[in-house]
């Protein structure tokens, strides 16, 4: 199983070899911002051929293709294309990117077409990784039943299959009230896999909707079913924990999981 960490755009091979990462995941730019994604200094690293460390992309917290609000959505589209030709130009294996929301007032089945659409004229040269999300009442991929109708909709894009995947958050479904003992086991029956784990503990409560964090083992998930999740995956595991406790919980991780 290979395991890593999000870390610091700058550099990011030697982020991940300070943690003994097997992969990476970092930004490619302003992670609140507009702005075109930017290569990173030091990003032509991956590709030496004594370099084995898997890269993964994550898009900006900006992008929101679900809104009905065009100043919005139009805009997530674009920088999502871009995105993912820049991720594809480093060799990245994906691209991660939040599910979204509708505006207060609009059918979530608006959110859901806005996705396939988006994924109709998408030109993908790595994959999308859609990633389940904390909180939000109009969140297209907090409960795992959105998530199931958001599946239903994207069944008959063509090509589908080579450009959508999805990314399991563990803080985030223990947040959004999902219960982590069979997780694995629903995500599945909706999207037929799990590509990427984000391994994350959380700050805060079981069904608060907050996305905070915590180092494994520091936080108010059992780390038990933590481990659980990522046995039944069975995909990549990207720790998105603060980054002074990153490599302590990469170890752990490998300890534990043998």
């Amino acid at each position: 199983m290979r395991i890593g960490a999000h870390v610091d755009q700058t550099n990011a091979l030697d982020h991940a070899r300070a943690r003994e990462a097997d992969v990476v995941q970092f930004f490619l730019g302003d992670p609140q911002g507009w702005k075109k994604p930017v290569l990173p200094e030091g990003v032509e690293a991956f590709q030496a051929p004594d370099v084995d460390v898997d890269v993964y992309v994550h898009a900006p917290y900006v992008v929101n293709v679900a809104t009905s609000n065009n100043r919005i959505r139009i805009p997530s589209r674009k920088i999502l294309q871009q995105q993912l030709e820049a991720a594809a130009s480093i060799g990245a294996k994906a691209l991660i990117v939040h599910g979204g929301h509708v505006l207060k007032d609009d059918d979530p089945e608006t959110g859901y077409e806005n996705w396939r659409k988006v994924f109709e004229r998408l030109d993908c040269p790595v994959p999308v990784y859609i990633e389940n999300t904390a909180g939000g009442g109009n969140a297209m991929a907090r409960k795992f039943d959105r998530i199931a109708r958001l599946w239903e909709v994207l069944s008959g894009v063509d090509g589908l299959e080579s450009k959508l995947g999805f990314c399991l958050d563990t803080c985030h479904a223990h947040a959004a009230g999902e219960e982590l003992i069979d997780a694995v086991d629903r995500i599945k029956s909706i999207t037929g896999r799990i590509d990427l784990v984000h391994c994350n503990d959380s700050r805060d409560a079981f069904g608060s909707g907050a996305d905070r964090h915590a180092n494994l083992g520091s936080g108010t998930i059992d780390t038990d079913l933590i481990l659980a999740v990522v046995r039944a995956a069975g995909a990549p595991v990207v720790v998105e924990t603060p980054g002074d406790g990153q490599a302590a919980d990469i170890a752990w991780l490998r300890s534990r999981l043998g």
